[in-house]
């Protein structure tokens, strides 16, 4: 399956066989620290599904500034790695209403969200299925790498 046969609709989601695990989050400019986190949720089922945020959704939670890359680009980006099934963009704030049409059967976030605080945690466990927060890669994160960026262009280097 090419890259772009992996960025689907909510509507397209069809449950495939096997476990399914499901993340979501804004993935503005992939570091190690994404990578590292989304082969760690691949591993823990046979398919995994990204909820991406748009980029309405990730200008509300981030600030005007943000993203850096746009929506397009971030989903085409996620869906070449290989770890990555499919790749889903929501405008909401929250991925609740994707995560009911999805039907996961392992709900996961970074190590930053404690269990009791994941969107969606209610309804998965309700529907038997299992919800984690895994350990984020230390010294890995895309503000850091903005701040960075901003940090060298203000010194004049050219990176």
């Amino acid at each position: 399956m090419n890259t772009e046969q992996k960025i689907i609709s909510p509507e397209q989601i069809a449950r495939p066989g096997g476990k399914v695990v499901f993340t979501n989050g804004c993935f503005d400019i992939i570091h190690p620290g994404h990578v590292d986190y989304l082969e760690r949720a691949r591993s823990m089922g046979s398919c995994l599904v990204v909820g991406l945020n748009s980029d309405a959704s990730v200008r509300r939670l981030k600030g005007a500034l943000r993203p850096v890359n746009e929506q397009q680009s971030r989903a085409r980006v996620l869906a070449a790695l290989a770890c990555v099934d499919f790749v889903i963009i929501f405008d909401e704030d929250t991925p609740l209403e994707l995560i009911r049409k999805v039907r996961p059967d392992v709900l996961v976030k970074g190590g930053d969200w404690s269990v009791d605080r994941i969107v969606g945690r209610e309804e998965v466990e309700a529907a038997g299925g299992t919800v984690c927060s895994i350990p984020l890669l230390a010294g890995y994160s895309t503000t850091g790498t903005v701040e960075r960026i901003v940090a060298m262009h203000q010194r004049g280097g050219n990176g």
